[in-house]
């Protein structure tokens, strides 16, 4: 775990823009238009629909998306007690947590109030403003009235994440602890060191999922907490047992199945650990230091299943799994309550996504090749993209099924499709590509069928339904390697080009790219032995109609496999030069970039076959072409040889296409800067018109422009490169390309596949 200092702390908080948050205008507000539209006059109209129906709020302004984060900053993370300002940094940070899992806008409100009825009249006041209310470190018990009359006076949810976060996500992972060790909940006895907030709300949320009061034991600072103990407030004596033959910690966890620690550090000794019974289920919760430490329960046990609130151990209990989520789900549905049906579907939901395959983004992250339900992984990881949409969605039915919603769903498929797309996870782009790749997947080949992240890929596109995947390699080693992967190769097709049983197919194939290229040089020797290359033989199956597409480049030199495409697939009779494409996807928009991958300094004749290219494809993606071709001048401002190329591939393209809407040569702010292009040249053919396709002068200021917003724009997602103008689907990864990136690429070769044979088809 990375230590933490003082200076570094306070260094990143105010560095740059103090703080962790910000507000950001979400209309357009550049024109006295626009100014009238968002506040006098236009805002008016607005104001007065609301009027008539206060639900209006919803549609017109960010109510639907806005929680407010409050605190009275008497219980702040470990420090206790130390006021309503100081605890400010912490509600930023659960502002910033908020915004960045669950895409929800915060204003973090610090209340200098300790009387729990005036800070209630305070919240009760401000309620209007916002679409839910997130109760942050106020301590026990006022937090306990503060949150039951808050919920009874206000239609909009409200919740105390210190209490219930942490329960939720325990009693996910208590639920499925038990089931990795097969014990049932409602004969496990259970310890709770701790008698807050949170621990009072996880054993009762324990409760819910099964377990017995009888068989609870909880404690506070003196001890097991029994019903013959005096001045116990209301929620210490629901769980006072009559039992007298446990006082202390040490007789508590004797023989017991589970400890849940919400206390302090380093109470529970290995002594006490070693007492518990078979299989015992630890939850050191203290933070920063848990009761006990992960080393010394695994010494004392090495039977024991471990959860602390640390990221450097398995299963953390972490808030940030459960509180993004049920307030998104509660928000879409402008839910008036967050009640007990709906965080009892976010314990079953995060519960069950621990038992779902792990997607690969999380295995990188926490440097491991395949995390799996058990011992080690019973809780889902913090990092995990699909909690958004399985948590949030299963939050918004219990509330519409318990009567408690505004609004209902009604489908969930493309509600969980647009979480998905919040977050950036997806883009309404690569969920049409999907979605048209699984209507009519295609057999498409991976080249290095060794390689762990084409293997992963094959894996995922095969379990996406994008594609039937046929693997080239050594079929021994690609089953060794999802061996170590905990990968299925069920239904995914492995060809070893290198076996004799594939000498029949080799020889073919060698024939075929003989008579084929018999006039450049070629000989059948020469052609057998390129057949034992991925590349030629991979090609080759698509060419001959084995497979219908290839993906290659993780392994293999560009400047290789361009010679191959040629020479095995050749180039569309319309063009004579292929190229790249990559697509930038962003809040902005989206921006078609070429070439990216194949012409390093194109001339003139080769701008314009790239620029037809990019035409083309464009239009494949059913947008229409708005295309500026890129220089370092404008128009003619510049007579270097590299702006004239430029130049003249415009001119070409203006008079042999005059309705395609290109134009340039143009600096790239120009480009994008539609009023500016416009006011300074009034005779662009791109006049009026949204760029969407850029053309570079040459192949480093197009990757450079795109690897530049990769690095740093996270919100930027980059697909491609997407091959244009060879005769069939055979497509490129780049060399550092993700899983993620390869199954997007898979989707678009299963595409263009099924395209060139519709095609094909009608031309005959």
């Amino acid at each position: 775990m990375v230590k933490i200092s003082k200076e570094a702390a306070l260094l990143y908080h105010q560095n740059g823009r103090p703080g962790k948050i910000e507000v950001k205008p979400t209309k357009p507000y550049r024109t006295q238009t626009d100014l009238s539209l968002a506040y006098s006059p236009g805002v008016a109209f607005p104001c007065l629909e609301i009027q008539q129906n206060p639900d209006d709020a919803y549609k017109y302004t960010d109510k639907g998306n806005l929680v407010a984060v409050i605190s009275n900053g008497t219980a702040v993370l470990g420090l206790g007690d130390i006021g309503a300002m100081s605890g400010k940094p912490v509600m930023e940070g659960k502002g910033l947590l908020f915004k960045i899992y669950g895409g929800i806008d915060v204003f973090d409100i610090e209340v200098a109030e300790k009387d729990p009825e005036k800070f209630c009249e305070a919240v009760e006041r401000i309620a209007p403003t916002f679409g839910g209310i997130n109760l942050e470190d106020i301590k026990a018990p006022e937090c306990f009235y503060i949150e039951e009359r808050l919920k009874r006076t206000l239609d909009i949810p409200v919740m105390h994440d210190d209490q219930h976060g942490t329960a939720i996500i325990s009693a996910a992972g208590l639920k499925n602890a038990l089931e990795v060790i097969g014990k049932d909940i409602k004969k496990v006895k259970i310890v709770v060191n701790g008698a807050g907030a949170a621990a009072i709300s996880c054993t009762k949320l324990y409760m819910a999922i099964g377990a017995q009061k009888e068989n609870i034991l909880m404690l506070d600072s003196k001890g097991v907490i029994t019903s013959d103990r005096e001045n116990l407030n209301e929620q210490k004596r629901f769980f006072a047992t009559d039992r007298r033959d446990a006082h202390t910690l040490a007789e508590a966890v004797n023989g017991a199945d589970v400890f849940v620690g919400l206390s302090k550090g380093n109470v529970l000794s290995q002594e006490m650990v070693k007492t518990m019974a078979k299989d015992p289920i630890i939850f050191a919760l203290a933070n920063p230091v848990p009761e006990i430490s992960y080393e010394d329960a695994m010494e004392a046990r090495p039977d024991v299943l471990m959860s602390t609130g640390r990221t450097d151990y398995p299963n953390q209990i972490n808030n940030v799994i459960g509180f993004p989520y049920i307030f998104r789900g509660a928000l879409d549905v402008q839910a008036k309550a967050i009640n007990e049906e709906m965080k009892l579907a976010a314990v079953h939901a995060i519960a069950d996504l621990a038992k779902q395959p792990v997607p690969d983004v999380v295995n990188d992250v926490y440097n491991v090749n395949n995390l799996k339900f058990g011992r080690d992984y019973f809780i889902p990881k913090p990092v995990d993209p699909r909690l958004i949409s399985e948590v949030s969605a299963a939050v918004a039915k219990a509330a519409i099924e318990s009567g408690v919603a505004r609004r209902t769903i009604e489908n969930w498929d493309e509600y969980k499709r647009s979480l998905s797309v919040l977050l950036g996870q997806e883009t309404k782009l690569t969920q049409k590509l999907y979605s048209t790749a699984k209507a009519h997947p295609q057999r498409v080949v991976f080249a290095e069928g060794i390689h762990p992240t084409m293997l992963r890929a094959a894996v995922q596109a095969k379990a996406e339904g994008i594609c039937h995947p046929i693997l080239l390699g050594n079929d021994e080693a690609i089953g060794k390697l999802a061996k170590e992967l905990d990968l299925s190769l069920e239904g995914i097709e492995i060809v070893n080009l290198r076996h004799p049983n594939e000498a029949e197919r080799r020889e073919r194939y060698a024939k075929i790219l003989t008579e084929k290229r018999q006039r450049d040089g070629y000989t059948y020797q020469e052609a057998n032995d390129k057949m034992f290359e991925r590349n030629y033989f991979g090609m080759m199956m698509v060419e001959t109609g084995d497979a219908d597409a290839f993906i290659t480049g993780l392994y293999t030199k560009y400047s290789n496999t361009i010679k191959v495409a040629k020479e095995v697939i050749g180039i569309r009779e319309e063009f004579k030069h292929f190229g790249t494409m990559h697509i930038i996807n962003s809040p902005k928009g989206t921006l078609y970039i070429g070439d990216t991958l194949i012409n390093n300094n194109p001339k003139t004749e080769e701008l314009v076959d790239i620029a037809r290219l990019a035409a083309t494809t464009v239009r494949w993606f059913n947008e229409e072409p708005h295309i500026a071709m890129i220089s370092h001048s404008n128009f003619g401002s510049d007579t270097s040889v590299g702006s004239q190329k430029v130049r003249n591939a415009v001119a070409t393209l203006q008079e042999e296409y005059p309705d395609l809407a290109i134009d340039g040569e143009m600096q790239i702010g120009y480009a994008l800067n539609k009023e500016q292009r416009d006011e300074m040249y009034p005779f662009t053919r791109l006049k009026g018109l949204d760029v969407n396709t850029l053309v570079f002068p040459n192949l480093t200021s197009a990757r450079s422009s795109f690897k530049m917003l990769q690095v740093l724009d996270t919100d930027v997602e980059i697909i491609g490169p997407i091959q244009m103008g060879l005769n069939k689907a055979i497509h490129f990864t780049d060399f550092d390309a993700s899983v993620r990136d390869v199954v997007n690429i898979c989707s678009i070769a299963s595409i263009d596949a099924y395209v060139w044979k519709l095609q094909h088809r009608f031309a005959k």
